[in-house]
């Protein structure tokens, strides 16, 4: 299929409308979410017709959505959300992906940056101790499978069980860190098995631990709620569920692959594979889906729980008190029953956002207590060795992007491409020049996670503001980086 940008109108300063039914199959529209430069950009991958493809999914519903810092992915694209009905529609495992939860934990702090830089390369060299990165690299933590079940089964419970998640943790993160599974039938041997010694750790590809500091606030009511102070420390944490996540997701693929003819669907991708959400088959994915995101979060909890003793170590001994605190939690690659309105009346779907946040407004019943007042902390990070942002989510996300929101700053360059064109040790010398420390697992991760294979994070933003899913609160820059 080619695409033409005449087939694409615009309808806001920010915002691009693809009509329902303008190309064969499509159920529903596709909105995107773009300045006129990165639509034009997205027409020179596969992006958009995995758009158009998404918007033809069995039972989809309202719109198909698509974030500025969308890019080509498997089956369905990066930075896309749909949403199927529950009772006439599907999940598909593609348009989750395979690092299910990857995620972002972001921990606010006290410390001023004067008084962490004379500790900084100590410092990054224990939390690189502490938090193993890497291809199949496994966690500091020894669990048995009855402790991964339980992981799977009660998410961060299962770290406030063992004394690694203060009291009232659970409030900051999405879902309260808990997505209750039906049951574990779903996951295979090869799955536990992968997953069984891999929690606490970072992995590979653009997961991170990134020190940073609170550059500038832009709203001083929100920042305040949300505990963060100009010129602080900050650290953002990015990794998924790891071999665990990526095993359930290749399972179920093949498994809906393999079903698909029982089901008569049309699907114009398949990597579309999907099951009726009220299938016994449906409803077995979501359930791993589900334990799967508890791992994430249990695995990001024991990352920050890591990062937390590194920082005590470090700066508490040489008299500077460590006091880091949870802001937020939140997944980018997931699947949820939620309710939203199509069409002017509240209906429960499947929201499927691939590289896209949940972006809730003030008062929205999804909100912790802590955040009903404000909205959603929104977390974008950049790419490495760029600024990162803070939103807060708005009331008009529900109508505009059904409660939806980017993810990060978006790949311009595919990894191939990236690695042919930047090398490793330029990446290391232009970040040291600019003051940024970093401890890299290998020299392709560099070349493939170099600033320059991403979009600018900051017109990105601008973006997502302009189009009034979410507001500017806070901006970061970064003094260390632990790559993957």
């Amino acid at each position: 299929m080619e695409i033409s940008k005449n087939a694409i109108r615009q309808i806001g300063p920010y915002e691009w409308l693809i009509e329902e039914k303008q190309f064969p199959g499509m159920h529903v529209p596709v909105v995107l979410f773009m300045q006129e430069s990165m639509l034009n950009e997205s027409l020179n991958d596969r992006s958009i017709v995995q758009a158009i493809h998404a918007a033809s999914i069995p039972g989809v519903v309202n719109k198909v959505c698509v974030m500025p810092d969308m890019h080509q992915g498997y089956g369905f694209p990066i930075g896309g959300v749909a949403a199927t009905s529950v009772e006439e529609g599907v999940v598909v495992p593609g348009a989750i992906g395979y690092d299910i939860n990857c995620g972002v934990r972001f921990l606010s702090s006290s410390i001023t940056e004067e008084a962490l830089m004379p500790f900084i390369d100590a410092l990054l060299d224990e939390i690189n101790n502490a938090c193993p990165s890497g291809v199949g690299k496994g966690g500091r933590f020894r669990i048995t499978k009855s402790d991964l079940e339980r992981v799977c089964q009660s998410g961060v419970n299962w770290a406030r069980e063992n004394n690694m998640l203060e009291k009232d943790g659970h409030l900051y993160i999405e879902d309260y860190g808990n997505i209750k599974p039906d049951d574990l039938d779903g996951i295979s041997k090869k799955a536990f098995d992968r997953g069984l010694h891999q929690l606490g750790s970072l992995g590979a590809g653009n997961h991170f631990i990134e020190i940073d500091i609170i550059r500038h606030i832009f709203d001083d009511r929100i920042a305040e709620a949300f505990g963060l102070k100009e010129g602080m420390v900050a650290v953002q944490i990015h990794s998924g569920s790891r071999g665990f996540g990526h095993q359930i997701c290749t399972d179920f693929v093949r498994l809906f692959n393999d079903q698909m003819d029982q089901f008569k669907y049309d699907i114009p991708d398949r990597e579309l594979a999907c099951a009726p959400v009220q299938s016994r088959l449906g409803r077995r994915y979501i359930s791993a889906m589900n334990a799967a995101a508890n791992y994430a979060f249990v695995n990001r909890q024991l990352l920050a729980y890591s990062v937390s003793e590194a920082f005590s170590n470090i700066l508490e001994k040489n008299g500077t008190v460590s006091n880091l605190s949870t802001v937020y939690d939140l997944a980018h690659n997931i699947g949820k029953l939620e309710r939203i309105k199509n069409h002017g009346k509240l209906e429960e779907v499947f929201i499927h956002r691939k590289g896209a946040t949940r972006c809730l407004g003030p008062g929205n019943n999804y909100l912790p207590e802590v955040y009903i007042k404000t909205g959603q902390p929104v977390l974008v990070p950049g790419s490495m060795g760029t600024q990162s942002w803070v939103l807060v989510g708005t009331s008009t996300a529900e109508e505009k992007s059904m409660n939806s929101c980017c993810h990060g700053a978006g790949r311009v360059l595919s990894r191939s491409k990236a690695r042919k064109k930047i090398h490793g040790p330029d990446v290391v010398n232009n970040l040291g020049k600019r003051g940024i420390k970093i401890v890299a697992g290998s020299q392709r991760m560099l070349s493939e996670e170099a600033p320059q294979a991403y979009k600018d994070v900051n017109a990105v933003v601008d973006t997502i503001e302009g189009v009034g899913i979410a507001k500017k609160v806070a901006v970061l820059t970064p003094i260390a980086v632990v790559k993957g």
